[in-house]
């Protein structure tokens, strides 16, 4: 299983028990995982699975052990549109994984937003030039996707939100808090 983090956001609001969190990962931005080193996960890449009824989960650190939402349980929404893979679950925090999250994220420790997926087989291009590596995921499965403390792409990040009287306000979130290469 490989992880993935991403440049898009996740966001989070309260709805009475339960706190709502949304999220995006945007495809087609070439990130370097390590030096010399760079990801692409291509637009429509996790089309298969998001397009059918198969089982996905959000969870707390890519630990499946830490269940936070899934499509079985009917609640955790996933789909797709030209640019990114969109996401949104209802966290019960019924739960002490579901309730160390949220006030991990309040506390602004967890920030990251990581898929957990297969490479299909064929599903990847990689290309060298020099001492650079560019693996492009065209195919993969999408098995999960997660709040991590630190994504694996550097521009990983929570945002989070605040639910007021029917609108979303923009908690802002400090730099310091931000996780960067």
């Amino acid at each position: 299983m490989l992880w993935g983090g991403s440049l898009g956001g996740l966001e989070v609001r309260q709805e009475g028990e339960a706190v709502r969190v949304a999220g995006r990962f945007p495809y087609d931005t070439r990130t370097e995982l390590a030096p010399g080193y760079f990801e692409t996960i291509a637009r429509g890449a996790f089309a298969s699975r998001v397009n059918s009824d198969d089982d996905l989960h959000f969870l707390s650190g890519h630990d499946f052990e830490k269940p936070l939402a899934s499509r079985k349980a009917g609640t955790l929404e996933v789909r797709q549109d030209d640019g990114a893979l969109i996401f949104e679950a209802t966290v019960a925090g019924n739960t002490t994984w579901a309730r160390d999250f949220l006030a991990a994220h309040e506390a602004g420790l967890i920030r990251g937003l990581s898929p957990g997926f297969r490479v299909s087989k064929g599903g990847e291009r990689v290309t060298r030039d020099g001492d650079v590596v560019h693996r492009k995921i065209v195919d993969a499965a999408l098995v999960e996707v997660s709040a991590v403390t630190r994504g694996a792409y550097p521009s990983a990040q929570i945002e989070a939100r605040n639910w007021e009287a029917g609108q979303f306000i923009r908690a802002p979130v400090p730099a310091a808090m931000r996780w960067r290469a």
